[in-house]
């Protein structure tokens, strides 16, 4: 039986090591996670051309306009729509921009522009934050009330080091998040604790009857009971989500990526961090109880 608790180190540093190289990356000045327009501000603007220009041609006249990293989105089943959202941009600018699409694409109709201010981006950071805390605090108070408050605490952490994985590697990777990345994120922590909760599932079945055993061998044998059935399942869901990233298009890219990542450390974490955290706790509290009192 593999020892997935006495090995707690190699997985522990292994982890604080990508979390740490991420968390560099994050506030090291001109790399690291790229905030979009939702996040920053910007212009969305709608537009139907006479033709039938690609987005990689739109995306062609952004980028002479100093506008490259703009998204361009095709719009429903007509491909005469395109959707366009640049950083923000003065009147000048603008204008610039729409003298260039019909210089190098034809004639167009605009049918909407909208300005996102930063106040909204600060706003949606703000409400994503609360989101997640509210989404952890329930966490603990469930599993708290269906297990005990270790647990609770454990999976938690495990669901925080998802997070941190999962923004880590978008900022050294250095792709541009947008509202989209926020849902990704809310998803992987609903998500990822339903492999923690299988494993303390059978965790709580073995605790009742096991005798001798000691805890971290009873939990390498939970976790052994329940590793094909947690492998299976992020797999098949990867295979789905894989598919997205690949077909899905750029609009939902980073919705797709961060998914897949955020699975598979899902996977990881209610393995290799929670479980193992878990039996860390109970010990050090065993130990403390059985310690001799000294005069």
């Amino acid at each position: 039986m593999f020892d997935f608790v006495g090995r707690y180190k190699i997985w522990f540093a292994g982890s604080a090591a990508i979390i740490i190289a991420g968390l560099i990356f994050l506030v090291m000045p001109g790399v690291g996670i790229r905030l979009g327009i939702d996040f920053t501000g910007g212009m969305l603007v709608e537009m139907r051309f006479e033709g039938e220009p690609s987005t990689g041609q739109i995306r062609d006249v952004l980028n002479a306009n100093g506008l490259g990293g703009s998204m361009v989105q095709k719009a429903g089943n007509d491909s005469h729509v395109a959707l366009i959202r640049t950083k923000a941009v003065d009147t000048a600018q603008r204008q610039a921009l729409f003298d260039s699409l019909k210089k190098s694409l034809g004639n167009y109709e605009v049918r909407r522009i909208e300005e996102v201010s930063g106040v909204i981006g600060k706003e949606l950071t703000r409400k994503a934050i609360l989101a997640l805390v509210i989404a952890n605090l329930a966490q603990i108070v469930y599993i708290t009330l269906r297990f005990e408050f270790k647990f609770a605490v454990a999976a938690v952490v495990a669901l925080i080091h998802d997070v941190l994985i999962t923004v880590g590697l978008f900022s050294i990777i250095g792709v541009e998040v947008n509202s989209p990345f926020v849902a990704a994120i809310l998803t992987i922590v609903g998500y990822s604790i339903n492999d923690t909760i299988v494993v303390y599932d059978r965790i709580r079945e073995n605790l009742k009857t096991r005798k001798k055993e000691g805890l971290a061998t009873m939990v390498n044998r939970s976790i052994s009971e329940t590793l094909i059935r947690s492998i299976n399942t992020s797999l098949t869901t990867l295979l789905a989500v894989f598919a997205i990233l690949i077909f899905g298009g750029q609009t939902i890219r980073e919705f797709s990526l961060a998914l897949a990542i955020g699975i598979t450390t899902g996977t990881y974490s209610s393995i290799f961090i929670a479980s193992p955290l878990w039996v860390l706790w109970k010990n050090k509290e065993t130990a403390v109880k059985v310690r001799p009192k000294t005069a």
